[in-house]
């Protein structure tokens, strides 16, 4: 009896050794993004692109970017080298991937091409892919691995409003933010969109180098100041960059070669600091739109028919958003 109870145990605590097994695999190959989400400069992303998509070795980032135009890979605003590459812009590369492969301006197919996109995004510290579609349906999303209230106070509090945030920003910093709806999925997680400051001038480094990742660019020789609009690029209507197809989708600076001569010239760069903006009329509203059926949902409740999230601690928005 006492062999059998013995033998019973150890069946109990391999099943139970088992069991966890598909849970530990899944904490170690990914989970839900940090508050800030990684930044990364178009131009460090382009320069890593180039090669591995057989254009070569670029000479620096414009050059990179240059060859990425020339085949047609290019976000659909062009390339700004200090901008932050955002999920949306994943997924206009990917598109413009799949183009070029299948007219043949690229020496690989696009299968191959697109695993080449992917590596260099997982590569750059990105776990972003583009949400694929489908039939959504009504969102129950729990909490269990979205950062509680208190843990993004004291974030906020401490390390300041990030750039980029997956999460809900707290009520008092909410007016900083814009909402892009754009759904995506990172490690395995769905969200309906991210949170991008309004405006933004951030100091980082890169490869021992001081760089910057700004919508902010200073033209030192007209004493202009330009600034991307991260709502604006996202629905098409801003400044272009090097590769962009001339179309009257884009706003002109009115300086000749601005794509180079602003965006790509010495990083002198300016700070305006973080300007005011009331919150978004649908504040508070429901989400309507969730991921697909067995699919993890890490998106936070409430917001938009469109899927846009209302910040924790409830509320209710005048003001328009800023454009």
């Amino acid at each position: 009896m006492g062999k059998y109870y013995a033998r019973t145990g150890i069946v109990a605590l391999l099943s139970l050794v088992f069991l966890s097994i598909p849970v530990m695999i899944c904490a170690q190959s990914g989970g839900t993004p940090p508050i800030s989400v990684p930044l990364v400069r178009e131009g460090d992303f382009a320069l890593s692109l180039c090669p591995a998509l057989g254009l070569g070795e670029a000479q620096d980032e414009s050059d990179a970017e240059t060859r990425l135009g020339a085949s047609g890979v290019v976000p659909r605003n062009g390339w700004i080298a200090d901008y932050p590459v955002t999920p949306d812009i994943i997924g206009e590369l990917q598109k413009a991937i799949s183009a070029a492969a299948r007219s043949a301006q690229l020496s690989m197919s696009e299968d191959e091409a697109l695993g080449k996109l992917g590596d260099v995004v997982s590569g750059s510290g990105l776990a972003v892919s583009p949400y694929p579609g489908g039939e959504p349906y009504q969102a129950q999303t729990s909490e269990e691995n979205y950062p509680s209230p208190s843990q993004l106070d004291e974030y906020y509090a401490g390390a300041g409003p990030p750039v980029i945030t997956c999460y809900n920003p707290p009520p008092n910093y909410y007016y900083l933010y814009a909402w892009i709806p754009y759904p995506f999925l990172w490690g395995g997680f769905w969200f309906p969109g991210y949170f991008i400051l309004h405006d933004f001038h951030k100091t980082i480094t890169v490869h021992n180098r001081v760089l910057f990742v700004s919508n902010h660019f200073n033209d030192v020789n007209v004493h202009r100041v330009f600034r991307i609009d991260p709502l604006s690029r996202f629905n098409g209507k801003t400044y272009a960059g090097i590769g962009a197809s001339r179309s009257g989708r884009y706003v002109s600076t009115g300086i000749p070669r601005s794509d180079r001569s602003i965006f790509h010239a010495s990083r002198q760069r300016v700070n305006l600091g973080n300007k005011m903006a009331s919150p978004h009329p649908y504040f508070g509203k429901t989400i309507r739109q969730g991921p697909p059926a067995g699919g993890k949902a890490a998106a936070p409740h409430g917001g938009t028919e469109a899927g846009r999230p209302a910040p924790r601690g409830g509320g209710s928005g005048g003001g328009q958003q800023r454009k």
